[in-house]
């Protein structure tokens, strides 16, 4: 029994190696082995990282013509601060400057006096709905310059800051309260929904969705101090000097607006080709094409910039998993010191490596209150040293801080609800120059915001240039079906791949429609292939290819939880997203795909389920080849899946952070990405208990979509929406009988 068992083995693993020694013809064999969708993961990343190498090289190049004088730097200016707004979203109209003065029953506004300096509760206007709070220290006797303070991590935000410094000596000081690294606000008791998701990315999180950053919100509170500075009698010279997370908004405040004479900046300016390893609330899209921290320095005046060089205030290590709290995006601040090759010839560094901490502090402050044009002494430095070693008094506790915090929280949470609230609005104004007097000018038309979704919203991959060298093996010999694995190349250590599915009964020189079936999130082609103990994919690549199809299945690259996540993070400072690849990959699985002697290239069809249907939602919108869409258990008012906090399955309380993308809600909605697709074939299939959205949302969604194709172009057949009973599943009824009709196929 033994000899006859090893012979069947034998017999069937020599069966095995000619299968896969069988490539399909003009190709050569593929011979890489091992998880190829976690080796494809990891190959984008090495192109990223060779990206982000090569970024400060170019922006140099393309600063070129900005450094050859001080009068050529001066001039380009402008245009690069109102480049920096629009990425920062420092895009709304701030209201009129006007401060307050807050007290309230047995709470006057004057906190404490110190040294003749009284420090008060103060409010002051900035958007509408979004107020500024926090303490405004007047000095003793008149002001002779005017300074926001912004504190950053690491000083403790339960207190009253006294460092008195700077009003002892004179400056008018503003202390604006910024949003936190703690996490208890961060979620919804009615929903049951919390998570460990820090404060600062909470707010960002639906901030980018609509085209603005808590960094650019911060900083609109800033320059709304400046306005009210500007608006007092007389004018005086304004600093703004940050710590941590405040010297980060002052960076970019001191950048954006050239009343800021001067601004000072600890723990935080470095090189930033590694963003993806810092807060996820520091992500800015496109940032580093034209802009580091040496570029931002710039846009200061100059020598008005100051860096204080050596430690931070204590790290931070990311948010922290515990029982039922999770979802915050990786990311950490570490220590670091001002690199001196690095900065640009605008800034003046204060100290060395290894300075001590008070004295170099103190100078820090000196000379930062000597260029707003406020006295200091020489001795200043010493003094500042013997205080903060022996002197400095213990801060007082402030009560107020966690409700004028949550205010802070609240507000701003609160304006993105309202600007997903606008957005459709705001959609159907950016969407005014699309043509529906018949099919031809309504696709021409949308010629232009295919090109803006591609390049604005999903970031633009350069053409792939290299040869496909396609590469293959059979890995499926079936009653029915022959299946092969198939490589291509996109970029250096990029592919494309996936399994080609091919019915036995083609006869030569025949031409077959296609149906590229997509898996979702963490899947493998063979998921859509193989038959399931729990349907989900309901193996909807076997049964398409049985019924005569050609069906190509793709390996999609989100695949290894946070190890595809962290794509995103690397590629968006770059103006890239994880599906600037996709669309590359199926760009030249067509190219391919075109060549195969039983396709036809004009009846290739679009299938996916989950993040497969949000594929089928991006990919068609850009690629035209793609002759219809089936976008199965994704379709859903998208932008209030992402942002809403009243959704009990918004990706505001999962872990998905990188489902983001920076002001798709003023642009796109599910809607919109169809409109893109149209006149071609578009079709939803929903389940009523699938838990990516609830029926409500769909239904709208899809109204609009329907309205377009039924009512403006006058072609109803072209879409329809399946409901079935069920969840998050290929339901594969309608779906077939919608292909077998727009692909003219009779199984």
């Amino acid at each position: 029994m033994k000899i006859v068992t090893g012979i069947v083995l034998i017999l069937f693993a020599a069966s095995v190696a000619k299968l896969q020694a069988e490539p399909l013809p003009d190709t050569q064999p593929l011979l890489e082995e091992g998880d190829l969708a976690a080796k494809q993961v990891a190959g984008m990343h090495r192109y990223l990282d060779r990206e982000l190498t090569a970024a400060p090289a170019k922006r140099d190049e393309l600063w070129k013509a900005e450094r050859t004088s001080p009068e050529q730097l001066a001039k380009s200016l402008p245009a690069k601060r109102d480049r920096l707004r629009k990425l920062l979203g420092v895009v709304d109209e701030r209201v009129p400057p006007n401060l307050e003065y807050v007290s309230g029953p047995g709470k006057p506004s004057l906190v404490a006096e110190i040294d003749g300096c009284k420090v008060h509760r103060v409010r002051w206007a900035v958007l509408p709905g979004v107020e500024a709070e926090g303490f405004l220290i007047e000095p003793r006797g008149e002001a002779k310059a005017n300074v926001v303070y912004l504190r950053g991590l690491g000083l403790s935000a339960e207190r009253v800051p006294y460092d008195l410094e700077l009003a002892r000596h004179g400056c008018r000081v503003l202390m604006p309260t910024m949003i936190d690294r703690n996490d208890d606000l961060s979620g919804n008791a009615r929903l049951k929904r919390q998570t460990n998701i820090p404060h600062r990315e909470f707010v960002h999180r639906m901030s980018f969705e609509m085209g603005r950053t808590l960094i650019g919100y911060e900083v609109q509170k800033v320059l709304a101090a400046v306005d009210w500075f500007e608006s007092q009698t007389p004018r005086l010279p304004i600093g703004v000097i940050g710590y941590t997370d405040g010297g980060t908004i002052a960076f970019y405040a001191g950048a954006l607006d050239p009343r800021i004479h001067t601004t000072a900046v600890q723990g935080y300016f470095r090189a930033r080709e590694k963003l993806h390893e810092e807060p996820i609330d520091r992500n800015v899209w496109g940032l580093l094409r034209e802009f580091g921290d040496a570029e931002i320095a710039r846009l200061h005046p100059a020598g008005r910039l100051h860096l204080l060089c050596g430690p931070t205030w204590p790290i931070w290590t990311g948010p922290v998993e515990r029982p039922g709290r999770r979802g915050g995006a990786p990311g950490e601040i570490q220590e670091i010191e001002v690199d001196h090759a690095f900065t640009p010839e605008v800034t003046r560094i204060t100290g060395q490596p290894g300075d001590g901490a008070a004295g170099t502090a103190g100078r820090f402050r000196k000379e930062f209150m000597r260029d707003l044009g406020v006295w200091v002494s020489d001795d200043f430095q010493r003094e500042s040293a013997i205080k903060y070693f022996m002197l400095n008094p213990k801060p007082l506790a402030d009560p107020e801080y966690a409700a004028r915090h949550r205010r802070q929280f609240d507000q701003l949470v609160a304006f993105n609800q309202k600007l997903w609230r606008d957005s459709e609005a705001t959609r159907k104004e950016f969407w005014k120059k699309a043509d529906s007097s018949s099919p031809e000018a309504w696709e021409k038309s949308c010629d232009w915001y295919r090109d803006y979704f591609h390049e604005e919203v999903i970031g633009k991959l350069p053409e792939p240039t290299m040869p496909l060298n396609p590469r293959s093996r059979q890995v499926y010999d079936e009653p029915k079906f022959a299946g092969y694995e198939v490589m291509l190349d996109v970029y250096p250590d990029v592919n494309a791949h996936g399994i080609l599915l091919l019915p036995k009964d083609l006869k030569p020189g025949e031409k077959r429609p296609v149906v590229v079936c997509q898996h979702g999130l963490e899947g493998t082609p063979r998921r859509t292939i193989e038959e399931e103990n729990r349907p989900v994919y309901n193996h909807f690549s076997r049964r398409l290819v049985e019924a005569g199809y050609i069906v190509f299945a793709p390996q999609n690259p989100y695949y290894g939880l946070n190890e595809f996540r962290q794509l995103q993070r690397k590629a968006n400072p770059l103006k890239l997203s994880l599906f600037s690849f996709i669309i590359r990959q199926h760009q030249r699985i067509l190219d391919w795909l075109e060549t195969q002697p039983n396709v036809d290239a004009k009846r290739i069809a679009f299938y996916g389920l989950s993040y497969g249907g949000k594929t089928a939602m991006r990919v068609p919108a850009v690629e035209k080849r793609y002759c219809l869409s089936i976008c199965s258990g994704d379709f859903n008012e998208w932008i209030g899946k992402n942002v809403s906090v009243e959704l009990d399955r918004s990706y505001m309380w999962t872990h998905e952070y990188e489902m983001y993308e920076y002001n798709l809600g003023n642009t796109f909605n599910y809607a919109e990405m169809t409109y893109m697709i149209a006149p071609r074939s578009f079709m939803v299939e929903r389940g009523h208990d699938d838990g990516v959205g609830i029926d409500e949302m769909v239904a709208y969604e899809y109204a609009r979509v329907r309205y377009l194709y039924a009512n403006r172009l006058k072609m109803p057949d072209r879409t329809e929406i399946e409901w079935f009973v069920g969840g998050h599943q290929i339901h594969a009824k309608g779906t077939f009988a919608f292909l077998a009709k727009h692909l003219n196929w009779k199984p």
